[in-house]
């Protein structure tokens, strides 16, 4: 399929499709946008169906989704919604149309929508059934004459139905208003899959007419009818005539009564994450077991593991990569006989922890950057702070204000609620259903963290003190949960005001601050550092800092409120 000639009515649509690819450098994403062009609406998860279904074999990248939706062929319309712009998918339908390989191509994919928003109504049915429908419907006019006729067929009847209704007086006027509105725009989106239909677009576009103007079309107008297979529509029988028109005022128009609908949107706190949303990712698990092999006391064994996960974007195809954590309860704080075991570790206690999304790492400098070059909320922020220069390393020198900050910024940018863990949270990630003082087991080595390792602990081998931070992904292992550099490499500011023990702590979950007007009370991090010794690593070792101080030791991840069982 190739552009538009420099003579057609489609010149500008082509040119920004060209661009679109040119700027990324994949043929793979002009057939990605043409298949994208095929819904009515967009969201991520249906994008990644439609690549994985479709362009596996082209190797499209994953980050194609992302570019395509934060690209100029695409705008937003709600929450994770996205619509393409309505003269570039009438282009890239027209040339779909036109080639003989893609009107296969388009055949097969609306079968695959099909069975995709029949499977979301059966299985999923929190979800707008209204949106599913115009899926469904828009699909149909694309597998042929015969299912073209059946799409209008089915318009067109549920159009009757609501003449019906406003005859008997079974609806309101605004919930018939509103049905023909969005029928009526279904109609017009797919009206050149519909052409066999003129009659049913030309109605449609009349009563879009009425629904924004009513004065401007005449009383012949709306006595009309028009025949769709053995449905006969008038619009007439609508609530959509003209108002009668008052005396005006000399020299003005007539005045005329209109009705206002306010509608007051309100978003939630914690914006859905569809299952569908959530992709499965491997990573490989090292642990460490005590026995005599070859001389060596320890024995390594890696295993790989799978956890689901999604990926947050910040433009410019980075993204914070978040991990599922699935509710459940653990032993908070060290047992007296654990090695390096400090007081204010214990006393341990049961904690029950609901669902939750995590940094699959610390917050890296070049997610920092991107943040902090978003609107302030509460206070500035350094562009890049940190000592250990490095996109892919950690951010440091941040103090616990700025990680409130970052986090606002992403909330207000995401519309999701991102926060800091709370102090039960971060120990429960960490542990990773583990009860050892290591999510890797009884010891540590710099194989799995980045610590001091000329100090040993619990007679573990001598390692390297590299001096410095590594990329987030350096060492390429994680704990049981798909969570990396919970030990080592950098401390994590926690949400929770620093205590001396778990006397009285919150068995919930919740974040333990105490409510008082003191903002330099001392602040939780955890989960050890480049800089410190591997007991300082451990996964109950605590420590406090002046929430306005910042090390070249100290970063932090983010958490989302997860708002659904996972």
């Amino acid at each position: 399929m190739t552009s538009a000639a420099p003579s057609s009515p489609w010149r500008d649509q082509a040119h920004q499709v060209d661009r679109f690819v040119e700027r990324f450098g994949h043929p793979g994403y002009r057939p990605l946008a043409c298949y994208a062009a095929l819904p009515l609406v967009l969201t991520p998860e249906l994008l990644h169906y439609l690549r994985i279904e479709f362009l596996r074999e082209d190797n499209v990248p994953w980050e194609a989704e992302v570019d395509l939706l934060l690209s100029d062929l695409c705008r937003p319309v709600g929450y994770e919604l996205y619509a393409m712009d309505t003269q570039v998918r009438a282009y890239l339908l027209a040339q779909m149309q036109a080639d003989p390989v893609w009107q296969q191509r388009m055949a097969a994919a609306a079968q695959v929508l099909i069975s995709y928003t029949n499977y979301l109504s059966r299985t999923d049915p929190h979800r707008r059934q209204k949106e599913l429908d115009a899926q469904r419907i828009a699909a149909m006019t694309y597998l042929g004459d015969d299912a073209c006729r059946q799409a209008a067929a089915e318009i067109a009847d549920r159009l009757s139905q609501l003449g019906t209704q406003a005859a008997t007086g079974t609806a309101s006027e605004k919930t018939i208003r509103s049905e023909l509105a969005f029928l009526t725009r279904l109609a017009q989106e797919q009206a050149p899959q519909l052409q066999a239909s003129a009659a049913l677009v030309e109605f449609a576009e009349l009563v879009q007419r009425l629904l924004r103007q009513p004065e401007a079309v005449s009383p012949e107008t709306m006595g009309r009818s028009y025949r769709v297979g053995k449905v006969e529509l008038t619009p007439g029988v609508y609530p959509l005539q003209r108002r009668g028109a008052s005396e005006g005022l000399s020299g003005l128009p007539p005045l005329e009564p209109q009705t206002v609908e306010v509608v007051t949107i309100k978003f939630e706190d914690t914006p859905t994450i569809p299952i569908a949303m959530l992709e499965p990712f491997t990573f490989e698990v090292l642990t460490y077991e005590e026995m005599l092999i070859r001389q060596e006391r320890w024995h390594v064994r890696s295993h790989e593991r799978q956890a689901l996960g999604y990926l947050e974007p910040l433009g410019s195809s980075v993204f914070i990569s978040m991990v599922a954590i699935a509710k459940g309860s653990f032993i908070m704080g060290s047992p007296p006989n654990e090695p390096e075991r400090l007081e204010r570790e214990g006393p341990q206690h049961n904690v029950y922890i609901n669902d939750f999304f995590m940094g699959r790492y610390p917050i890296t400098q070049k997610q920092w950057q991107m943040v902090a070059a978003m609107p302030p909320q509460q206070q500035e922020l350094t562009p890049n702070p940190s000592h250990f220069k490095g996109d892919h390393r950690p951010v440091e020198r941040v103090s616990w204000y700025d990680a409130i900050e970052f986090c606002s910024r992403l909330s207000a940018h995401t519309g999701r609620q991102y926060r800091l863990p709370t102090e039960a949270e971060w120990e429960y990630a960490c542990r990773a259903s583990t009860t050892t003082p290591f999510c890797f087991g009884n010891i540590i080595t710099t194989r799995v963290a980045n610590y001091n390792g000329h100090y040993v602990y619990n007679n573990a081998p001598i390692g390297e003190n590299r001096k410095e931070t590594t990329d987030t992904d350096y060492l390429k292992t994680a704990n049981a949960f798909g969570l990396s550099d919970m030990h080592g490499n950098v401390y994590e500011w926690c949400q929770d005001h620093w205590h001396n023990n778990y006397v009285d702590a919150p068995i919930d979950g919740s974040a333990w601050e105490d409510n008082v007007a003191d903002k330099n009370l001392t602040r939780m991090l955890r989960g050890g550092a480049w800089s410190t010794y591997p007991w300082f690593c451990r996964s109950a070792y605590r420590l406090s800092s002046p929430p306005g101080g910042s090390r070249t030791d100290i970063g932090f991840r983010v958490v989302c409120v997860a708002p659904r069982d996972l």
